[in-house]
């Protein structure tokens, strides 16, 4: 069986039945458990921001080390944020809402506005035809002959590793993030306007106490490490080998979630600067489970469990699928298509 792919119970993996009423009992958020989450993660923040600070008149050596755990934290704190937008965090949609955009100016992302594109995201998660918001470029192999050259050029040049989990994610935090969404509300429009007040006001204050090089040295590669660890987990799960992707009118909500994601294994370590966001499977069936209860959810029934999870180290082959062949069902690589050619002629 493929990795990733999950163990079959009937046409999709589990019917609706089965799963719903297991998923029902762990989406229920704990007040003192989402507390605790947010101080175990914005109190280290915070602590090693100011450890970073007194440690630049030592060395800047010591400074990357807590750049790369503060780069941790702040990746953790993005899954606070990312709960928020699903209501799973608190009970208190006010109380979701609120720390939403706290947690969202921290992260460079403005709330409603991201929780309207993943919520379109989650809704089209898998289908072909609703490749749109919050979702990874990716063409069919038949769409990508059919391009131009300029459009292969483009796509080429965005799915590169480097570019991909390098360059981008700065640039989607810090600039795109920036700007709104036409097709959004206007009270998800003018969160963005908000969230770009409130950053300008928190980093303003930061240069003020301690100067802009200061703030530069320190939280450039903060950024970097949390910007490029969130986009790396997010393409990991939903682009790996054996993934479920359908056409609309052959789409499946189940499948979508158990197959179409990934339950991506990670060192305990990572599995906690992560959220549980591995268990993706668990969180596209229902988004509503805090991230504090995939893994009990995950462990309640086999037929959460994939018979061969995707690793830290099997999810690096991951970097080399490019394209989705759809009448073999799988991604593949740029190297099928010379193939598909040689075949061909």
């Amino acid at each position: 069986m493929s990795s990733g792919s999950v163990v079959p119970q009937g046409e999709h993996g589990a019917s609706p039945l089965a799963w719903k009423g297991v998923v029902a009992k762990y989406a229920r958020p704990s007040l003192g458990r989402s507390v605790w989450q947010l101080v175990n993660s914005l109190v280290p923040y915070a602590a090693l921001w100011y450890l970073m600070y007194r440690s630049l008149a030592v060395s800047y050596w010591i400074v990357l080390p807590l750049a790369i755990l503060a780069g941790g934290f702040l990746t953790r704190v993005f899954i606070i944020h990312h709960d928020c937008g699903h209501g799973s965090f608190f009970k208190s949609q006010k109380a979701s809402d609120i720390w939403g955009f706290i947690t969202g100016v921290l992260v460079s992302t403005p709330y409603r506005l991201w929780r309207w594109k993943h919520a379109v995201h989650h809704a089209g998660a898998a289908d072909l035809d609703r490749r749109d918001l919050g979702a990874v470029w990716t063409l069919t192999v038949q769409e990508y002959l059919e391009a131009t050259r300029w459009k292969r050029f483009a796509y080429r040049l965005v799915r590169n590793p480097f570019v991909l989990f390098v360059m981008a994610p700065p640039i989607l935090f810090l600039v795109l993030h920036r700007f709104s969404e036409p097709r959004a509300s206007k009270r998800d429009r003018h969160s963005v306007y908000w969230t770009n007040l409130a950053m300008l006001g928190l980093v303003s204050a930061l240069i003020w106490m301690i100067g802009f090089k200061a703030y530069l040295l320190i939280q450039i590669p903060v950024m970097m490490v949390s910007s490029s660890a969130g986009v790396w987990l997010f393409y990991v799960q939903h682009q790996f080998e054996g993934v479920y992707w359908e056409r609309h009118e052959e789409w499946d909500y189940t499948a979508a979630g158990l197959q179409g994601s990934s339950f991506y294994k990670l060192p305990k370590v990572l599995q906690w600067f992560s959220g549980n966001i591995g268990f993706h499977h668990i969180h596209h069936l229902s988004p509503r489970i805090p991230n504090y209860n995939l893994e009990k959810c995950y462990r309640a029934d086999p037929m959460f469990q994939p018979a061969k999870p995707l690793t830290l180290l099997s999810s690096f082959k991951s970097c080399s699928f490019r394209l989705w062949d759809e009448p073999r069902h799988q991604l593949v690589g740029y190297d099928f298509l010379r193939k598909k050619s040689t075949v061909e002629s």
